[in-house]
């Protein structure tokens, strides 16, 4: 029995080769590879190396070469359904068991990408063929030409668009509902498309393969301005990142993502050259999706819209993300001047001034530390106390013991500072009880 090639692709995309290579071989980041001592020969010398862009690992002294489920066969001498179930674990998925429940989920899948393929080209072709003032007008505004449209996948679902009927002629009407892509209108009797006077873009799971849209409208009516698909069986919200499945493929030369809220935010930031930019759909940020974004960058600096808006979303994320950090993981945020956002201002001022304005970036604990310090007043010590319980509590939420405890310790530091004859005080009775200890020489004494 074969596993789907869709769910091997799947757990190569969510681990990084050196992340899976790195807990038997000791790797040393060289350019864009690692390069490590071979565990196929006694070599002294390293001619082990790591491509996590390219997916693979090569030995130049052994010439043995594969991908995350052929180092584990070769060097844990497992088979490779064991490899798979292993490093499926670690990707976070379900073990695949052939089971009939398997098979039906992959059937379904099969038909749902299906679907969503024939949508996403043929709404992309009529993006291109379309004639509208109104669309023409709106794509100049927005700063869209043809290599943003076809990188992206861009589509335009017009108001009279009826692509359901050319779906019925391949699938059924079931399944067509199942994809999110339309709805059914009970007073008239017939299906609607949701994306409807709409441009689209394409959502995609890490692999490439699309699993849902997001639609902006570009017509004057009283409508939402963006709107999601609807959660399926395929798609979550709060699971899914925008532009992740293209964005992950420089991680081997950026450290950081920028992580905005809209999808003309990276359409924009990809287009003036910085293509480590991933979105979170416009929705609340997720835990989930951070962590899948550490998958393959150590720093996520969220950039939300300079509105007051951004500033309390950001706070909310905050408070929510602080709990999971890591060693070696972090969390900044960037705060864009008010009313702008990271659309209009790289397109105002240019690539080397947003990246300069990168600078003015703060910590995840300098945000939660400043927004708690300014709602107390110094001089009362009922505000002060309140405010040390605050970030004790906050501290305490940290999961992982060693981040905890050097947040406790930062959280401190800043404290004292605000109060320096306790701190003046604290000081004085340490050096105190430090010189009243008894010397090693009489100790026994």
């Amino acid at each position: 029995m074969k596993y789907p090639k869709e769910y091997l692709e799947e757990i190569k995309s969510r681990l990084k080769v050196s992340t899976v290579v790195s807990r038997s071989v000791n790797l040393k980041k060289r350019g864009k590879e690692f390069i490590g001592i071979s565990p196929f020969t006694n070599e002294k010398t390293p001619s082990f190396t790591v491509n996590d862009q390219k997916g693979f690992y090569h030995c130049f002294s052994s010439h043995e070469h594969g991908n995350i489920f052929d180092f584990l066969m070769k060097t844990a001498n497992m088979k490779f359904g064991e490899a798979v179930k292993t490093l499926a674990v670690e990707a976070g998925l379900p073990i695949y068991k052939f089971s009939k429940l398997d098979e039906e989920r992959e059937k379904k899948w099969q038909t749902y990408s299906k679907i969503l393929e024939k949508y996403k080209s043929y709404y992309h072709n009529e993006l291109k063929n379309v004639k509208s003032k109104e669309l023409e007008s709106y794509l100049l505004k927005r700063g869209l030409t043809d290599k943003e449209i076809n990188h992206f996948k861009i589509g335009f679902v017009s108001r009279e668009s009826v692509f359901f009927e050319k779906l019925k002629n391949d699938f059924s009407e079931s399944d067509i509902l199942n994809s999110g892509l339309f709805y059914f209108d009970e007073k008239n009797k017939k299906y609607i498309e949701r994306f409807r006077d709409r441009l689209i873009f394409p959502i995609n799971g890490l692999t490439g393969s699309t699993i849902a849209f997001g639609g902006r409208i570009i017509s004057n009516q009283k409508s939402a301005k963006y709107i999601n698909s609807p959660e399926t069986l395929f798609f979550k919200k709060g699971n899914s990142l925008f532009n992740l499945d293209k964005s992950r493929h420089s991680s081997a030369s950026h450290d950081e993502v920028f992580l905005v809220e809209g999808y003309m935010d990276v359409i924009t930031l990809t287009k003036f050259g910085i293509i480590n930019t991933v979105a979170n759909l416009g929705t609340a940020l997720t835990e989930r999706q951070v962590e899948t974004a550490w998958r393959f960058f150590n720093h996520i600096i969220i950039c939300f819209d300079g509105d007051q808006g951004g500033v309390n979303a950001a706070v909310r994320a905050a408070d929510r993300l602080l709990s999971i950090i890591k060693p070696n993981l972090k969390i900044s945020f960037l705060f864009l001047p008010k009313n702008k956002d990271p659309d209009n201002f790289i397109t105002e001022n240019g690539k080397d001034y947003f990246l300069s304005y990168v600078n003015k970036k703060i910590s995840i604990y300098d945000l939660i530390w400043n927004h708690y310090y300014s709602d107390i007043d110094i001089n009362q010590p009922s505000s002060l106390a309140q405010l040390d319980k605050v970030l004790k509590n906050q501290s305490n939420k940290v999961k992982n013991e060693i981040v905890r405890k050097y947040t406790k310790e930062f959280f401190l530091n800043k404290l004292n500072r605000l109060t320096p004859l306790t701190n003046k005080k604290q000081k004085i009775n340490s050096r105190l009880y430090r010189e009243a200890q008894p010397l090693n020489s009489t100790k026994e004494i």
